[in-house]
C-alpha cells in the first residue's frame, strides 16, 4: 500500500521546511519502510540548506532517527514488522570493498558517492503534489514514514528509548567514535576538540572514555563551556580571547602540542588550525566535521612532512549494521548517556524552530 503522512519537504535551498502531505511508496526487494518515532537535527541538514553541501531539490532530510518498521519487501531478512531500529546513512552491504575490510566503514552503497538522492535501484519513494521527491543519504527521516534498504537499517534492543537513542544514528556515534575508533586515543594523551556541538561533545566523551588526561574543548562560543566540562573537558578556550591564532595558543598550553586533535565544525581554517595544534611528529588531527563544497585548504605540506597524520572519519568509523545495536546495548549498560546532548524537544511540525535554535548555537 502507498502510504500518505506528513513530511518536512525542502523545495529549494535557503528556505525554510515546508510540511507537506507525501506519498511514501511500498518497500521493494530487499527494502525496509519505517514509521520515524524520534529524529534529531544535524548541521549536516542544513549545509544541504545552505548550499554547502550539494543536493538535488526537491528533497526530505533528516538522518539521525529511530522508529519502528511498518513493512518489508521481498527478500529482507534482518528485520521484520515491528522490530524496533535505527537508519543508518552509512549502510553496511556487507560485500563492497571496505565492508570486507577491517580498516574501513565508508560503505560503496552509500548515498554519498554517485546516486545522490536515490534508492540504490536509482529512483525514489517519495512523491509530493505529483512530483518525485529525493532521499537524503538514504535515510530521508524529517517524515512519519520513509523507505530504507536493508543494509541501511539497524534492529535495535526493543526496550531502548527511542527518542534518545536516535542520536546513535549520527551525532553520537560520529563524534564517539571518531575518537575510539579514528584515532584511537590512548590512555594519558591530550586531545583538542574543536567545535562543542552534540558531536564535539561526543568526541569528548570519547576521549574521556579512552582515558585522555587532558582534553581541550575550543569553542567560540563559551555557553557551550559548562556541558563540555560536565562530559570531560579539562580546559575550555575561546580563540576570541587571544591575540595569536589559536594553534599556537594550543602548542603553547600543551608544551608541543596535542597527541591528537578533532575539527568537529566543518571549517577549512578550523582544519588548519587542528592540523597545526599536534605534536609535530606523531600528532594525529581528524576531520570530522563536513568540508564545505568547493572550497581547497591551503597549508605548508611540512606539517606533515615531519610526522603528523590527517584523517577523516564518517560515522566514527563504526561498521554500522555491526556496530549501532552493541552502541544501543552500551547505552542501555549506562556506559555512556545521551541527556546531555539533548537540549530541547519539539513536535516535528516546529522543525523550522529547531533549526533556528541550531544556527543560533542553542
Amino acid at each position: 500500500q502507498v502510504i500518505k503522512c506528513k513530511a518536512a519537504v525542502l523545495w529549494e535551498a535557503n528556505k525554510p521546511f515546508s510540511i507537506e502531505e507525501v506519498e511514501v511508496a511500498p518497500p521493494k526487494e530487499h527494502e525496509v519502510r519505517i514509521k520515524i518515532m524520534a529524529t534529531g537535527i544535524c548541521r549536516s541538514d542544513d549545509h544541504v540548506i545552505s548550499g554547502a553541501l550539494v543536493m538535488p531539490f526537491p528533497i526530505i532530510l533528516g538522518h539521525e532517527a529511530a522508529g519502528v518498521v511498518e513493512s518489508v519487501g521481498q527478500g529482507v531478512t534482518s528485520v521484520k514488522p515491528g522490530d524496533k531500529v535505527i537508519p543508518l546513512f552509512v549502510p553496511q552491504c556487507g560485500e563492497c570493498k571496505t565492508c570486507l575490510n577491517t580498516k574501513g566503514n565508508l560503505c560503496s552503497e552509500t548515498d554519498l558517492g554517485t546516486r545522490a538522492g536515490l534508492m540504490p535501484d536509482g529512483t525514489t519513494r517519495f512523491t509530493c503534489k505529483g512530483k518525485p521527491v529525493y532521499h537524503f543519504l538514504g535515510t530521508s527521516t524529517f517524515t512519519e514514514y520513509t523507505v530504507v534498504h536493508e543494509s541501511a537499517v539497524a534492529k535495535i534492543d526493543p526496550a531502548a528509548p527511542l527518542e534518545k537513542v536516535c542520536l546513535i544514528g549520527c551525532g553520537f556515534s560520529t563524534g564517539y567514535g571518531a575518537a575510539l575508533q579514528t584515532a584511537k586515543v590512548e590512555p594519558g594523551s591530550t586531545c583538542a576538540v574543536f567545535g562543542l556541538g552534540g558531536v564535539g561533545l561526543s568526541v569528548v566523551m570519547g576521549c574521556k572514555a579512552a582515558g585522555a588526561s587532558r582534553i581541550i574543548a575550543v569553542d567560540i562560543n563559551k555557553d557551550k563551556f559548562a556541558k563540555a566540562q560536565q562530559l570531560g573537558a579539562t580546559d575550555c578556550i575561546n580563540p576570541r580571547d587571544f591575540k595569536k591564532p589559536i594553534h599556537e595558543v594550543l602548542l603553547e598550553m600543551t608544551g608541543g602540542g596535542v597527541d591528537y586533535s578533532f575539527e568537529v565544525i566543518g571549517h577549512t581554517d578550523t582544519m588548519t588550525a587542528a592540523l597545526a595544534c599536534c605534536q609535530c611528529n606523531y600528532g594525529v588531527s581528524v576531520i570530522v566535521g563536513v568540508p564545505p563544497a568547493a572550497q581547497k585548504i591551503t597549508f605548508d605540506p611540512m606539517l606533515l612532512f615531519t610526522g603528523r597524520s590527517w584523517k577523516g572519519s564518517v560515522f566514527g568509523g563504526w561498521k554500522s549494521k555491526d556496530a549501532v545495536p552493541k552502541l544501543v546495548a552500551d547505552y542501555m549498560k549506562k556506559t555512556f548517556v545521551l541527556d546531555p546532548l539533548i537540549t530541547h524537544t519539539l513536535p516535528w511540525t516546529k522543525i523550522n524552530e529547531g533549526f533556528d535554535l541550531l544556527r543560533t548555537g542553542k
